[in-house]
């Protein structure tokens, strides 16, 4: 019999335990651990965060749809792990910390087989002062709480504006290595739509601002993309929209300090400026959670198994080289660890070999660039093959049977404004691979058959079908083995 140990439930985590439960036989355990009670589809966020969807809408309980399988779910949160066991036990434990009320503060050493390191990021507002929600100025949609947080306070602010007042309204990133520019370029068509169905887009200034160097890079050294038979680049793609819509931006900026009402931040010419808001969603920067990582002796080996950033090591090639060197090839395809067989990190949890965009430093020495994107659809096809490989490995394969490298596989963007299934638009874009291959695909990169981007209401019947079809994919309902991943 083998125990799996999957830590985290988001997409990444629970997708693994969902084709673990299904693949493997009912012998062997598997077991989830997550801090958090609820699974949230994060993409739907962004419509709680305009009061277009509820926060029940987008969530549900873990616990309740694991006690229909024979998964194991624990409310706690993994503290470090033991690959070599300890002194007194030679079998590898993870350390939680449950988070559950009932046990709050508990500690437990899980043994484990196989482990899945799914636990996505820490979302790290504390690196820029004064950024989020619970202690800075800015609001967040990164998690359903949040989104309704951000609601509130968008329609307070409307208030204002219908009886007369002019406001400021700023989107984007809230550092210089932020990801995640798809969700933040998703909300502020989403607000500037329900301000037009307010009949107040005139009284907001909406501002665009992100580390970005041009629009439309997105994290992934930009894109060319087919559109009307004509090859269009992302810059001119995500301008048009914001033109279309009387929005300004900011790019290639570091946001460096927020205080109430006033941006502080930093472009690459190393310039200093200020940006006063009345409304500002700015996504935050992402680390690793902070998990540490001890041998049989209790020695710390923690940079071993970790990079500085916090996420876990696999089977890239982190070889430090410069930018003009950088390969599809140092991409990893298993997402094992090189040190143990048995371990694995998908998701946001693994470390990228280095980043797609180019990278950049003011000139005063800050970094202002993207980070690599990896949610959603990526992380989604990396536990699928994860859990095919350890299912494959439990029965008696001497490795990873299964791979899903970031330059082999294609990603859908569908960036929907406003939820009404007949009123709205969606810009929907596909990029095939994720990180360019210039081997293969010599004058862009991509594969311009399957890198496309078009806008319309079809986008947006889609953005609602993949809302239901996921979360119905996700509940494990009757048939859920069937919706692709």
């Amino acid at each position: 019999m083998a125990r799996i140990l999957i830590l985290g439930a988001g997409i990444a985590g629970h997708t693994a335990a969902r084709h673990l439960n299904k693949l493997l036989p009912k012998q062997h355990e598997i077991i989830v651990v997550s801090p958090n009670a609820k699974w949230n589809w994060i993409p739907s966020n962004i419509w709680v965060g305009v009061g277009q969807m509820k926060e029940e809408q987008v969530t549900f309980d873990l616990a309740e749809i694991y006690r229909k399988t024979r998964i194991d779910f624990r409310q706690a949160r993994a503290i470090s792990i033991n690959p070599e066991g300890n002194a007194e036990n030679g079998s590898p434990f993870v350390t939680v910390e449950y988070t559950h009320p009932e046990k709050t503060g508990v500690k437990e050493n899980i043994a484990y087989d196989y482990l899945v390191n799914a636990t996505g990021p820490k979302l790290n507002f504390a690196a820029t002062e004064g950024l989020g929600p619970e202690h800075g100025h800015t609001v967040s949609v990164c998690t359903a709480s949040h989104a309704k947080e951000a609601n509130e306070k968008l329609h307070a602010l409307m208030q204002k504006m219908r009886e007369g007042k002019n406001c400021t309204i700023v989107i984007g990133t809230g550092h210089g290595m932020c990801t995640c520019q798809g969700a933040a370029f998703e909300y502020i068509y989403n607000v500037d739509h329900v301000l037009r169905e307010a009949g107040v887009r005139d009284k907001a200034r909406i501002i665009w601002i992100s580390n970005e160097f041009e629009l439309g890079d997105f994290g992934m050294g930009g894109v060319h993309i087919k559109r009307g038979g004509y090859i269009t680049n992302g810059k001119t793609f995500a301008e048009s929209l914001m033109v279309e819509r009387g929005m300004e931006w900011i790019t290639r900026a570091h946001v460096k300090k927020v205080e109430a009402g006033k941006i502080h931040y930093e472009t690459l010419d190393g310039t200093y400026h200020e940006l006063e808001f009345d409304f500002s969603m700015l996504i935050p920067p992402f680390a690793g959670v902070g998990l540490k990582a001890y041998d049989r002796l209790g020695v710390d080996i923690t940079s071993q198994l970790f990079a500085p950033n916090g996420f876990m090591k696999v089977d890239a090639d982190y070889t430090q080289r410069p930018y003009s060197e950088w390969s599809a090839k140092d991409w990893p395809r298993t997402y094992q660890t090189p040190a143990y067989r048995n371990i694995f990190a998908v998701g946001i949890a693994f470390a990228t070999p280095h980043l797609i965009s180019k990278p950049m430093q003011s000139a005063n020495g800050t970094p202002i660039n993207p980070t690599a994107p990896r949610t959603g659809m990526p992380s989604a096809a990396m536990a699928m093959a994860v859990a095919k490989s350890i299912s494959d490995m439990v029965n008696g394969a001497d490795k990873p049977t299964h791979t899903a490298s970031m330059a082999e596989m294609g990603a859908a963007c569908v960036a929907s404004t406003g939820a009404n299934f007949f009123k709205g638009t969606a810009a929907t874009m596909t990029v095939f691979p994720v990180v360019p291959n210039f081997e293969k695909y010599p004058d862009y990169g991509r594969d311009l058959d399957l890198t496309f981007g078009e806008i319309g209401l079809a986008g947006h019947w889609m953005k609602h079908l993949l809302h239901h079809a996921f979360i119905y994919q996700a509940k494990m309902k009757p048939g859920w083995s069937l919706i692709p991943d």
